[in-house]
């Protein structure tokens, strides 16, 4: 049977896919597994264990503590689990102390570079990825690179002068649209290098890369009147979004070291997680004398801020200077879109302030039913860790690794809050005012400028040497004297 502290640890596993961590009494990793649903999967090891093999039986006697690492896909799942298993050899995670009987993935090192499984890592020049436990994981997620960033797979020598005569014939493979046909010329060593690299970074998890690289050539294509092309690239970053439920994120960086695992451990044992926060939001407000107020998020994975995650938020709702109740908007509609499913939710959420802060955000968590996020406020100058109004306070050594990556998420959150406020200031002040009027467009309004040289100029013309200019009339000219004039603001403010 489980132990009382696995069994409550149990209940607050996610029904989502990740990797999970299984460690004995000494901390020591014992088994590294993947999951479609961890609270399914790690909850089965639980079950008649006088049913399972003596092998089983000693692993799940000898746990004492499980970690999970959530992903939004399975297959960032797979690529975190072989990682990991290369990180800490498990000693449960037996097969791999026979590595040459486990898949990996290379990219071979010639001038077009192959994508091949092979069961043995070489000494060579090409890019292996794994060990996978599974082959048909690995089978998986070669269906969804051949599907969609097809390279090469035959043996074939191609000599890249050769290739550029274009006097070979492509083979079935590019008539199957699985291959780019390199050996007939039909693509250049420079398309077909992205091709790699785009491959590349989707083997190490990097989606969001992946996506803007994409994004760049789609834009591209459709200004060179390529429109073929862009479609293409459009229906692929597409199926990108569709296998990541728009949810980019990088599951583990290869440079991701062992001084920031045990950050995150000590942060989860200090703040009593039920997760190792592998995902963690901070939030801040900035605003202007009570006006222009922006709500902001950022994200650290991993400990490292991701800023293709970062959202701002105009405050709509609160009048004046209300830093509660802008935190409290901020927090439902960001949350609001997670419950969509266009953004990913955290494993800690991090508050810019004190109790008070701390309890209207955890007021919005709790309208969207999301009160079981940990939640916690960062207070500034004392450096004072607020769990919730009613309990004291948590002061830690201003040294501490911990508290230290807890700084880090406030102040990047204040420096974007900042941030947010002064590039939409400048956005706004570089507006003429002419656009806020109704039929008067950035066009139309560039063309008045161009003619008259200010709002101001153009405010105190008559209505007939306005109707006058091109394009605008008596009808045109009538209401935009009358929006200048009763606008109350002067003119030359908004302008540039």
């Amino acid at each position: 049977m489980a132990k009382e502290h696995i069994k409550n640890l149990l209940k607050n596993l996610p029904d989502r896919p990740g990797v999970y961590l299984m460690r004995d009494d000494n901390g020591d990793v014992l088994y590294v597994g993947k999951a479609k649903s961890l609270k399914k999967r790690v909850a089965s090891y639980f079950r008649h264990e006088s049913f399972a093999s003596p092998r089983l039986r000693k692993l799940v006697s000898s746990i004492e503590d499980v970690s999970v690492i959530r992903t939004e896909t399975e297959v960032e799942a797979l690529i975190l689990e072989a990682k990991l298993i290369k990180k800490y050899a498990p000693f449960f995670n037996v097969e791999l102390k026979m590595g040459d009987r486990y898949p990996y993935i290379k990219i071979t090192s010639e001038p077009f570079p192959r994508i091949v499984v092979t069961r043995q890592r070489g000494k060579d020049d090409g890019l292996y990825f794994g060990p996978f436990v599974r082959v048909g994981d690995v089978r998986s997620l070669l269906r969804l690179i051949e599907r969609y960033f097809p390279l090469r797979i035959c043996a074939r020598e191609i000599d890249p002068a050769d290739a550029a005569k274009g006097k070979t014939r492509p083979c079935l493979h590019h008539a199957l649209g699985r291959c780019m046909g390199v050996c007939a010329g039909l693509v250049s060593p420079a398309e077909y290098r992205e091709r790699v690299d785009d491959v590349i970074l989707l083997l190490q998890g990097q989606s969001t890369e992946v996506v803007e690289r994409l994004r760049k050539r789609m834009d591209k294509a459709a200004k060179s009147l390529q429109f073929e092309e862009a479609g293409r690239l459009r229906d692929t970053i597409r199926a990108i979004w569709r296998i990541t439920r728009q949810r980019i994120s990088s599951p583990l960086r290869e440079e991701f070291d062992g001084d920031m695992w045990q950050c995150l451990n000590r942060l989860q044992e200090l703040l009593h997680l039920p997760v190792l926060p592998w995902r963690i939001d901070g939030f801040d407000i900035s605003h202007m004398s009570g006006k222009e107020t922006y709500g902001v998020v950022v994200v650290f994975e991993q400990g490292v801020p991701n800023r293709s995650l970062y959202r701002r938020f105009k405050i709509r709702t609160v009048e004046g200077v209300d830093d509660f109740r802008s935190m409290e908007e901020t927090l439902e509609r960001r949350y609001g879109k997670s419950l969509e499913g266009k953004e990913p939710l955290p494993q800690l959420i991090v508050i810019d302030g004190g109790p008070v802060q701390l309890e209207f955000a955890r007021n919005a968590l709790a309208k969207l039913g999301l009160e079981q996020i940990p939640s916690i406020s960062l207070a500034k100058e004392e450096e004072l860790i607020y769990h919730s109004t009613e309990q004291e306070p948590l002061r830690l050594d201003r040294g501490d690794a911990a508290l230290r990556l807890l700084q880090r998420v406030r102040d990047e959150s204040h420096r974007y809050a900042i941030e947010s406020h002064r590039s939409s200031r400048s956005a706004r002040l570089r507006r003429s005012v002419l656009e806020d009027i109704p039929g008067i467009g950035k066009h139309k309004a560039a063309q008045l400028l161009g003619r008259f040289g200010s709002a101001r100029a153009i405010a105190n013309m008559s209505a007939e040497e306005l109707a006058a200019a091109p394009g605008i009339g008596d009808a045109t000219a009538a209401r935009i004297l009358t929006f200048l004039k009763e606008k109350n603001s002067d003119p030359l403010q908004e302008e540039n």
